[in-house]
């Protein structure tokens, strides 16, 4: 039995390489810095380093190519990209055939990979690698975009996976492997969700989901339900089907077709139905009483200096996001929308604040100087590196080795400042889209504090009084 999948890769997928080039998977600091240089950018190259990882493959025992050769498959498929004229849109195509668990041998699979990759895709040129990993035998293949022999595009459409689906199939039954009948193809994830899956990250679907969800959990009809989602701020519309649009989003999004049938008009009322019966069963085998929790401060609290500004401002949202404190963290079910989205930018956001603290910074003058001298640093090493390489030019060989080592550790220098350039023009946006954000939440909040009924008007009437 044989499992295939092909996606579409496009834009910064240095985050693949990223991801597996570290054996214990790369730290999320490591991987925005890879990702996020404009060289990487468009480089497929990383797939294939993906592909054709030595941890995975037992050191290239495993890894073959087709029309091109493996170590120069990433040069050749870009020569093939600029004879043709087409660098733009999708780069490569990212797929992968999985055996079933103790049914083939990595020989066996890789020798399926290969006839698969010549029967397909004979026009283009593929790496084609026999991963070990993961608790299963699968091929991964990386096959770019565009034809050397026409310059066509490759098209990945119901039609072409079907055909890669039967090939396969075929090869199954020609090896004697068992074949899945009648399969049903599964939507394609593009490549941000699925690597968003890979670092256990949130996506859009994955946060409304979870909204959903705790509108159901919260919901004992479906006009109950509608008004919990209003409340949050989606807007609600109701036909065969029930479709939401959060708050500043311009299209609508299908329960039903995105995320199944346990979402439709029934299956969202047996939910409800079916929490309502377990919530009754818990409250019965319940016993009362509550748990006091006790917590001990070292030191004197009037003395210690409370941060301010920008780092105050970041370190109190990543409260409100539910990341902090990191030992008990929130689930985004309980964190309000608008600042649940940013969960889908957290890298970004912790790198942003790692710069604030390591260079003390909480004020936009202190931000503003601070950039001021990433400027200054990055036209000294920018013309440092113009010098050396007019100096290459003119030097022998020998000397030459040196001098590219040098160039070499100023483009890394370079690569950093400019990280940091972008972090500090970040922060400056962020951090005002961040006060409007908290405002605004703590505005909703005092309007229904506000609009329900006090049970003890007497203690309101007491805090009115001492708050005035």
């Amino acid at each position: 039995m044989a499992v295939t999948k092909i996606w579409d890769i496009k834009g910064w997928v240095g985050k693949v390489v990223a991801y597996v080039e570290n054996p214990d998977k790369t730290s999320m600091d490591a991987v925005i810095e890879y990702a996020m240089t404009d060289e990487r950018a468009n480089d497929f190259g990383h797939v294939i380093e993906y592909a054709a990882d030595g941890r995975k493959t037992e050191q290239q025992h495993y890894v073959s190519a087709l029309n091109c050769n493996l170590e120069t498959a990433r040069e050749e498929m870009m020569l093939t990209k600029r004879a043709w004229g087409k660098l733009d849109g999708i780069t490569a195509f990212h797929a992968y055939q999985a055996f079933a668990p103790g049914e083939v041998d990595a020989d066996t699979a890789h020798a399926i990979g290969v006839e698969l990759a010549q029967k397909l895709w004979h026009r283009f040129e593929v790496v084609i690698a026999t991963h070990l990993d993961k608790g299963h035998i699968h091929n991964h293949f990386v096959l770019n975009s565009v034809s050397f022999k026409d310059g066509y595009k490759y098209c990945d459409n119901k039609e072409t996976y079907a055909r890669m689906r039967q090939v396969s199939d075929k090869l199954c039954r020609e090896f004697r492997l068992s074949v899945i009948e009648n399969p049903q193809r599964s939507k394609t994830k593009h490549y941000t969700e699925w690597n968003a899956g890979q670092e256990n990250r949130p996506t859009w679907r994955s946060i409304i989901k979870a909204e959903i969800d705790n509108a159901i959990s919260q919901s004992m009809t479906e006009g109950h339900f509608i008004a919990n989602l209003q409340r949050r701020g989606y807007e609600v519309k109701v036909g065969k089907d029930i479709s939401v649009r959060p708050p500043g989003k311009e299209r609508f999004f299908r329960l039903e077709r995105n995320f199944g049938e346990a979402y439709s008009r029934e299956g969202i009322m047996r939910q409800m139905q079916g929490r309502q019966r377990s919530a009754l069963d818990r409250n019965a085998a319940h016993g009362a009483g509550r748990k006091v929790m006790m917590a001990k401060f070292n030191g004197n609290i009037k003395t210690v200096k409370k941060l301010t500004g920008f780092r105050a401002l970041y370190f109190h949202y990543l409260y409100l996001m539910g990341k902090l404190p990191k030992k008990n963290p929130r689930p985004p079910s309980k964190v309000h929308f608008l600042f649940r989205e940013d969960l889908i930018k957290i890298d970004r956001i912790s790198n942003e604040i790692t710069l604030l603290c390591r260079n003390r910074i909480d004020t936009p003058e202190q931000l503003f100087s601070f950039k001021a001298g990433l400027a200054a640093r990055m036209e000294t090493l920018t013309d440092e590196r113009a010098g050396l390489r007019k100096r290459l030019r003119r030097i022998d060989e020998p000397e030459k080795a040196e001098v590219r080592a040098r160039i070499a550790l100023l483009s890394t220098g370079l690569r950093d400042v400019r990280r940091d350039v972008g972090l500090c023009d970040d922060i400056a946006e962020r951090s005002g889209l961040m006060r409007e954000k908290v405002r605004a939440v703590r505005q909703e909040r005092q309007v229904a504090e506000r609009g329900q009924k006090s049970p003890v008007p007497q203690r309101d009437a007491r805090k009115r009084a001492w708050e005035r």
